[in-house]
């Protein structure tokens, strides 16, 4: 795959994550991706395979009540890491994130193979899941 089908390939996952498909993300998804959250929070740390992925992205919408959503400004492909920058916005336990969040992507043989996510403020965003 190029850099436009890269592209082309996050942006479909973006769309699968905003309106809750699971099963487009578990098919865009490498069996063994990584996923990597920035931050000392209780979300933070590293995801080990598809499954622990959707897991998390399923326990952001569950603390949520459904309101998080990843906004997509723009997305930047590459050789070898397609960037999406997104504006991320959540409401939870009284609480508001709305904060400037960065995901590199690496893709290997058509799927994501990993992300790594990075927030403008980390302290905030592990302020909003306590």
């Amino acid at each position: 795959m190029g850099t436009a089908e890269n592209a082309e390939l996050v942006r479909r996952g973006y769309g699968a994550f905003n309106s809750g498909d699971m099963a487009t993300l578990s098919e865009i998804f490498a069996e063994d991706a990584v996923w990597h959250v920035a931050g000392s929070g209780v979300l933070s740390g590293t995801k080990q395979g598809r499954d622990a992925i959707l897991a998390y992205f399923g326990e952001l919408g569950a603390r949520t009540q459904g309101s998080f959503q990843a906004n997509v400004q723009d997305i930047v492909g590459g050789e070898n890491h397609t960037v999406a920058i997104q504006q991320t916005h959540a409401e939870g336990n009284g609480k508001t994130m709305d904060l400037a969040t960065v995901v590199a992507f690496v893709v290997r043989d058509g799927k994501i193979a990993e992300g790594r996510e990075f927030f403008e403020d980390t302290a905030k965003a592990d302020d909003f899941w306590t």
